[in-house]
């Protein structure tokens, strides 16, 4: 791509924050708020159910408090996963992120509490026992926290 056109490109997205092309610093900010906005709430969730003490054992931890931090900087990585990736093409409108946020919460679902954490602390696999049903819901919230406030920071000016 030459000069003149990643100059173009740079001001279309300055211009137009909010258009399929926002640019990679919008895409960045809106995977860290949307992230940080999600993963306040799911860990509020969590913490009422007693489950951060769990979290922070992966790192060698019983510390609620190392649970919630460790949780927030997942769930800031997960965001930009999803905004850094794929938000010009997916996080378009309010009703999209919504959709794409939800989708994207059982994604990380199938694959955080159910593969990633278990492999890490030798669990069984895929169990679907009322703790992980709970974190279904607890990601379907992040998930389309994630998507609404993504949307709202990419359409910002």
């Amino acid at each position: 791509m030459s000069d003149s056109s990643v100059s173009s490109v740079s001001q279309a997205d300055a211009q137009h924050p909010g258009t399929l092309s926002a640019s990679f610093g919008r895409r960045v900010l809106a995977g860290v708020l949307g992230g940080l906005a999600g993963g306040v709430v799911f860990g509020m969730l969590m913490a009422m159910m007693g489950m951060l003490p769990t979290l922070a054992s992966m790192v060698d931890s019983s510390s609620p408090v190392v649970g919630f931090g460790l949780h927030l900087m997942i769930s800031v990585m997960i965001g930009l996963g999803l905004t850094v990736l794929f938000g010009n093409r997916l996080l378009s409108s309010y009703g999209r992120g919504a959709v794409v946020g939800l989708a994207y919460g059982a994604v990380w679902w199938i694959l955080g509490p159910l593969l990633i954490m278990p492999l890490m602390m030798d669990m069984p696999l895929f169990n679907l026992d009322s703790t992980n049903m709970f974190s279904l819901m607890g990601h379907l919230i992040y998930g389309v926290i994630l998507g609404l406030v993504a949307v709202r920071v990419l359409k910002s000016r």
